[in-house]
């Protein structure tokens, strides 16, 4: 924290508030600064023995707040500026007692006062710092109405000034907030598409070229094979079998890059077979790490034909969320279901660990949410699909992915 700006207005990035902000600082400088020469001027023409305390005083006073200025950047604790707020309160009820010229800075004080502290204790402390000044006017003056209302009336006014400034600061960093979690947002779908966009362009190579060359290279392999029957010269038929074997290695080639095309859990080419694996390998790690976490796999419906990025994506999601399961849930069962609903698909994974509170971890400050439910969440819906957690406390945790493949 900073002994001069404000807790919230320090922390605002830049934004249209904040020429507001600086000209509010910046005014408060030259007022406090204003009003401090004003007192030394007025000793100065009254001339008497209170010139030299009062000038003493007075750069005391303004030293003490440059020091505060100085130190307005760097971090410090809440009692340090309570205390450079007394330290600046002391001074000021030095000067107070050998001048009545001294009340005029209780304006600025009020400002500092609810610039610097937590509105529950700077309002009252503004009310003490206005019966000082009455107290300061009418010890010099003799009592008079003007000594009452001016003071009043300042106070009022820098209460409602310096609560307003606070609400802006409030809503500026909320603002300021909000743009930043957009702009996360935005690089996080642009990178699932950009994602998605990579699985889709590598399955439609991997199909023209499954579509084309191999089976243009297992086509040529077949009729090699055929002629290197039909033919009785020896010399002929060692160059067809010699063309019918190269035909098949560069076969074998082209069904490599094919796979190397898709992830390779799905190189079994369906995404139920892929989803049995991960689970047998989430239940061989949870084994090896000495957790208690066993994984099920249910498949339900009759399984589709679905584009790689939809298969992609829900092998992605399964592994965050067993991943999930055995880091942190404690759970002894999980069931991981994938059911093919006609017009979509849906992946649920269920477990029976401690659970835990959605409703608490959303209220927390930016970042704090489980990047890996925010992750989940960002998949589905680049696919247009949805994301639902439902959990409790000792009551397990279930994630359920629907994703339409009516277009697919």
């Amino acid at each position: 924290m900073t002994v001069l700006d404000a807790p919230l207005a320090s922390r605002v990035q830049p934004s249209a508030l904040r020429p507001v902000f600086v000209s509010l600082r910046v005014g408060l400088h030259v007022l406090v600064v204003g009003l401090v020469l004003f007192v030394v001027a007025r000793a100065v023409v009254a001339g008497g023995a209170d010139l030299v305390p009062i000038t003493i005083l007075s750069i005391a006073f303004i030293g003490t707040y440059l020091v505060g200025v100085v130190t307005a950047h760097q971090v410090v604790t809440p009692w340090m500026r309570a205390g450079w707020l007394v330290m600046l309160l002391g001074l000021w009820l030095g000067l107070g007692a050998l001048t009545a010229d001294a009340a005029f800075l209780a304006f600025p004080l009020f400002f500092l006062e609810l610039h610097v502290l937590p509105a529950r204790w700077a309002v009252p402390l503004v009310g003490v710092t206005f019966l000082l000044s009455v107290w300061s006017s009418t010890s010099h003056l003799g009592f008079e109405a003007g000594a009452v209302l001016g003071p009043f009336i300042s106070a009022g006014v820098a209460v409602i000034i310096g609560l307003g400034y606070r609400a802006m600061a409030v809503e500026s960093r909320e603002r300021q907030s909000l743009i930043l979690d957009l702009l996360a947002t935005r690089e996080e779908l642009a990178s699932a598409s950009r994602e998605a966009g990579t699985l889709a362009e590598r399955e439609r190579i991997a199909r023209e070229i499954h579509d084309t060359v191999a089976q243009g290279l297992s086509s040529i392999q077949m009729l090699l094979h055929a002629a290197e029957r039909d033919v009785d010269d020896s010399g002929t038929r060692e160059k067809l079998r010699l063309a019918r074997e190269t035909a098949a290695q560069n076969l074998q080639e082209t069904r490599r890059f094919i796979r190397e095309l898709t992830p390779p859990a799905l190189d079994e080419q369906t995404l139920p077979a892929a989803l049995r694996r991960l689970a047998d390998a989430t239940n061989e790690q949870a084994r090896q790490a000495g957790t208690r976490t066993r994984i099920a796999f249910s498949l339900s419906g009759e399984p589709v034909p679905l584009p790689m990025s939809i298969e992609a994506t829900l092998l992605r999601i399964a592994q965050g969320s067993l991943s999930n399961v055995v880091k942190h849930a404690e759970a002894s069962r999980a069931e991981l279901t994938l059911s093919y609903l006609g017009d979509e698909v849906a992946l649920d994974v269920v477990d029976d660990g401690v659970g835990f509170d959605p409703a608490v971890l959303a209220e927390l400050d930016d970042g704090a949410e489980s990047f890996g439910l925010r992750a989940i969440r960002k998949r589905a819906e680049t696919l247009g699909g949805t994301a639902d957690v439902e959990s409790t406390h000792g009551g397990g945790t279930a994630v359920s992915i629907r994703i339409p493949v009516v277009a697919a």
